[in-house]
């Protein structure tokens, strides 16, 4: 299956917590970082997701901020460090790459964010990214 979303890491299940409806995903990238998946209870069963399980961390463009500074302070749970590696500026939103580990990040800013961040080839930011906006995939 191809699929339009730019963002797909791969990674391993450490843990799974799950609720009546929904349930929360920790996931080992193979780069190293964690990233938290909050998915319906149903779709953990239908997949087969168990600890130890290889899955693909999916994430939209759009859903993708950037931070230059300290996060503290911020109720969303994945926060990947990378290091800038290149802009596509259009007349109002860009196109922007973020290095995180062995793998790529594409995040959709305004950009006036861009301007405002100060962002270049070579900045070191922090990708965020809240557990409710990551898909899993299995397969």
């Amino acid at each position: 299956m191809h699929l339009s979303i730019r963002n797909q890491l791969p990674g391993t299940v450490t843990t799974v917590t799950p609720g009546d409806v929904m349930a929360t995903v920790r996931v080992h990238l193979s780069g190293g970082q964690d990233v938290t998946a909050a998915i319906t209870a149903e779709a953990v069963q239908e997949l087969g997701i168990e600890e130890g399980a290889a899955v693909r961390v999916l994430a939209k463009a759009t859903e993708v901020s950037l931070a230059t500074g300290p996060v503290d302070g911020l109720s969303i749970r994945n926060r990947l460090a990378g290091t800038l590696m290149e802009i596509v500026l259009g007349p109002s939103l860009a196109n922007v790459k973020v290095a995180v580990d062995d793998a790529e990040l594409t995040a959709v800013i305004t950009r006036e964010a861009v301007e405002e961040l100060g962002l270049t080839p070579g900045t070191g930011v922090t990708a965020l990214i809240k557990s409710t906006e990551i898909s899993l995939a299995v397969g």
